[in-house]
């Protein structure tokens, strides 16, 4: 054992950051449900009144990033190594950006619709989410090992999922005769959520350093 590991061993645990990543990562998991909730509207005005709500979701991530910040810099020993809590809290709130921008982007474009491959990918979204709160809530005791490991492994099947169906749809919509413009309108949302797919991955490789880290 490293002699980092036995001066944390003995030091105070502090339990700040178990509650700043469990409020955030709850408040991830809320977003991504609202999102599920706009992607299967096809009333325009119901998804402009969630995508203000989605807004005050992802202020409210913004705040707990903040926080979480402020706890790395007023902690001298942290319960994981600081760059990887940095780094967990970045990434949740990468994944949380992209889900706000899509839906601003489907009301600043007047898109009503809610194709079958928006539905699919929003609800690969609140699985990946949900996934990033049950990983995050183990992180802390590394006899979960296992656990973690198994979730690791169905975000990465979620993120293949996702990019399978990204692929499809996009080849899809430059297939035929369309308007230019409804193809550069959706390609836009396609690609902001498989974005938002590819930040939930990035998350699985800070929770793999974690593990390895502490193992």
């Amino acid at each position: 054992m490293s002699v980092d590991k036995i001066v944390k061993w003995f030091m105070p645990k502090e339990e700040r950051f178990h509650e700043l990543l469990a409020r955030d990562t709850a408040n991830l998991v809320k977003a991504a449900r609202l999102f599920k909730d706009i992607a299967d509207s096809t009333n325009l005005e119901e998804r402009r009144v969630k995508a203000v709500m989605l807004k005050a979701v992802e202020h409210d991530g913004d705040t707990l990033t903040r926080q979480i910040f402020e706890a790395l810099n007023s902690t001298y020993i942290t319960p994981l190594d600081r760059e990887d809590i940095r780094s967990i809290a970045m990434d949740i709130d990468d994944v949380l950006d992209y889900l706000e921008a899509v839906s601003q982007s489907l009301i600043l474009f007047e898109l009503s619709e809610s194709p079958t491959v928006l539905r699919q990918f929003a609800e690969i979204l609140v699985a990946m989410c949900e996934a990033i709160d049950r990983a995050t809530t183990m992180v802390w005791d590394l006899a979960n090992e296992k656990k973690i490991g198994d979730t690791i492994v169905r975000i990465s099947e979620l993120e293949n999922q996702a990019d399978q169906l990204y692929n499809a749809v996009i080849a899809d919509l430059f297939k035929g005769v369309k308007d230019p413009i409804s193809i550069l309108k959706w390609k836009e949302v396609y690609q902001g959520l498989e974005d938002a797919c590819d930040a939930c991955k990035d998350y699985t490789h800070i929770l793999g350093n974690v593990v390895i880290k502490n193992a």
